[in-house]
C-alpha cells in the first residue's frame, strides 16, 4: 500500500425496526428542492370489509350472499410502506448500482435457461 492510499472500513448499523418489504412499483418525481423522491408500493386487490355466507347442515359455508362494499373489486390498493429522497449525485450512483445488479441477475437467469 502506497503512502497515498487509505483503507476505510464501513460498518453497517441496522435500526431496531429494520424490516425489508416487497414492492412491485414506485411513484414519485422531483421535489421542489430539486431532489428525487421515490415512494415504493405493493399493489394488490382490496379485501372486502365484510362478507356474508349462508351455512347449511354440513357446517361449511354453502354460498356467499353479500359483500361490502359491493364495488371493492373495482379498485386496486397501492400500499405505500416506505420512500426515499436523494440528491442527483446519489440518484446517479443508485442508478449505476441498480443497473449492475440487473445485468448480473439477467446473466444468472440466462445461464439457467441454457442448461
Amino acid at each position: 500500500m502506497s503512502g497515498k492510499e487509505k483503507v476505510v472500513h464501513f460498518k453497517y448499523l441496522f435500526a431496531d425496526d429494520y424490516n425489508p418489504v416487497y414492492v412491485n412499483g414506485a411513484h414519485g418525481g422531483i421535489s421542489p428542492q430539486g431532489e428525487i423522491v421515490v415512494n415504493f408500493y405493493f399493489e394488490r386487490r382490496p379485501l372486502p370489509h365484510e362478507e356474508t355466507y349462508v351455512f347449511e347442515g354440513t357446517g361449511q359455508p354453502a354460498r356467499k350472499t353479500d359483500v361490502r362494499p359491493p364495488d371493492h373489486e373495482e379498485n386496486i390498493i397501492r400500499y405505500v410502506s416506505t420512500g426515499v429522497v436523494m440528491n442527483l449525485e446519489t440518484a446517479k450512483l443508485f442508478h449505476e448500482w441498480l443497473g449492475e445488479h440487473i445485468m448480473m441477475l439477467e446473466q444468472i437467469r440466462n445461464e439457467g435457461t441454457q442448461r
